[in-house]
């Protein structure tokens, strides 16, 4: 199986994860034209970002993750700022998994397996563990694999979603409350990123002794995700209208019926298997490479400490999306910059690409997620 498959499904097996499921029903409740000129704008950012982050990784020797880089090229306060925003956005991340993962199971599994959906989703973090301490590799062909199943599983929904969109009963514009005008913000901002991965994808390809380019699979998976966003959302919008659920899948039921809880909740554990598997590898190798904790100690904090959250009650899947998404992941885009300027000049050696902006659009990039993440609190 060649490199540049495995990478690239890496990376999109990372960055499609939970946050798909808002996506409709931000665009709906924004209105359809503002909702796309998000996706759109966003989508181009987070590309952007994802390819300051690889120049970084490619401009510094040795194996860091963000809290290293940060310490590196900002000092001891970069680092505490990393940590701390790296912190939120990864164990919010698992956590937000980890509370979907328990409902899908329930639904697809419940009525042959008689537990509850706290069970699954402890049962789930069980084995997430033992994959975590398993290493980059093996998640690597898992990946692989669960994606062709979403693939197919989504090429499914599709064929049979489509002869029941109808015409759009979504507004091009919603002004009756411009609080909502705001709101797919957080929700894409949480959706198309994929930071985490971007790490992985480096040192898988450097194990192989690849030939492709990391920028080619950030730039090649940047136009898969906004493209599928894009599909995914219009036909649920199309075939839901006016009654598109925050989850996507429950307003459907009217019009595909009641087995589409079970096909859409199947889809889900593909999604956020995918995703938490790589995140929390990521946070296992952060605190390994950063914080010199040893492997095993390293998987049981990245994986325990979003189960103990959940289990000590915090299991409001909206609310954690939309911090980590809006607030929390536009410190770590504008972290990510501050980074990249200092790598200009500070790296240690020639990377594979460089991406050459002005600073101006560098400050309006960070303007506009610093705006965003304001509006998140706000409104």
């Amino acid at each position: 199986m060649n490199s540049f498959t495995l990478a690239l499904s890496t990376l999109v097996g990372t960055i499609v994860g939970a946050g798909i499921f808002g996506i409709p029903f931000a665009m709906l409740k924004s209105g359809i034209v503002p909702g796309l000129f998000y996706l759109f704008l966003l989508g181009g950012i987070i590309c952007l970002l994802h390819l300051f982050f690889g120049e970084i990784c490619l401009r510094t020797s040795g194996k860091h993750r963000l809290v290293g880089y940060a310490e590196i090229y900002l000092g001891k306060q970069g680092k505490v700022f990393a940590t701390l925003t790296l912190l939120f956005v990864l164990v919010g991340t698992l956590l937000a998994y980890l509370i979907l993962v328990g409902e899908f199971s329930e639904i697809v599994f419940g009525s042959f397996l008689p537990f509850s959906s706290t069970v699954f989703t402890i049962l789930f973090a069980i084995c997430a563990l033992f994959l975590v301490l398993s290493g980059r590799q093996l998640i690597t062909r898992i990946e692989f694999f669960t994606n062709i199943l979403f693939v197919g599983a989504i090429a499914t929904l599709i064929v049979l979603a489509m002869p029941h969109v109808k015409s759009f009963e979504a507004p091009l514009f919603d002004f009756s409350n411009l609080s909502n005008l705001f709101l797919p913000f957080g929700v894409l901002l949480f959706a198309f990123a994929g930071f985490e991965a971007i790490p992985e994808v480096m040192s898988f390809l450097r194990d192989r002794n690849a030939r492709t380019k990391l920028n080619d699979i950030i730039i090649a998976s940047s136009v898969i995700v906004g493209l599928f966003f894009l599909l995914f959302s219009l036909i649920v919008i199309g075939v839901s209208g006016s009654a598109t659920s925050p989850d996507a899948f429950s307003g459907l039921i009217p019009f595909l019926g009641q087995n589409i809880i079970a096909f859409g909740a199947l889809i889900g554990i593909l999604i956020i298997a995918d995703s938490f598997l790589v995140i929390g590898n990521y946070l296992k190798n952060s605190l390994r490479h950063d914080f010199r904790f040893p492997t095993i100690p390293a998987a049981l904090f990245a994986i325990g400490i979003p189960l103990l959250l959940f289990l000590l009650g915090f299991r409001e899947f909206i609310g954690v999306i939309g911090i980590v998404g809006g607030v929390i992941g536009a410190l770590e885009g504008i972290l990510i910059i501050l980074i990249f300027q200092k790598a200009k000049t500070r790296g240690d050696r020639i990377p594979e690409y460089s991406i050459s902006l002005p600073v101006v659009v560098l400050f309006f990039i960070a303007l506009m997620l610093a705006t965003g993440a304001l509006a998140e609190l706000l409104f």
